[in-house]
């Protein structure tokens, strides 16, 4: 698997946004990637140093458009945090 299957896409929110001033950017990715996977895709994609990482599994809500009601799909979400003085200036451009 590259790091283009593991990696899917940044968060986007306010909560994302206010962890990057602490060094601390999450992404969305693949649900069988394990830490270690996420880790080294990370490191390969930015070229930055990674010192931990923090996972979690986000069930999808359930919506509901009139009478038919629908799901989300499940996603895992992971929060890597890097080492002092190191930014992912790609993603710091959409702040």
């Amino acid at each position: 698997m590259s790091y283009y299957d593991i990696i899917k896409q940044p968060v986007i929110s306010e909560k994302a946004y206010a962890g990057m001033e602490r060094g601390a950017y999450s992404f969305w990715v693949d649900p069988k990637a394990t830490k270690t996977e996420i880790k080294a895709a990370v490191q390969q994609a930015f070229g930055v140093t990674v010192i931990g990482i923090s996972t979690m599994n986000v069930t999808g809500k359930r919506k509901r458009v009139g009478k038919f009601v629908g799901h989300r799909a499940d996603r895992k979400k992971a929060i890597v945090r890097l080492a002092d003085g190191q930014k992912i200036e790609a993603l710091e451009a959409l702040a």
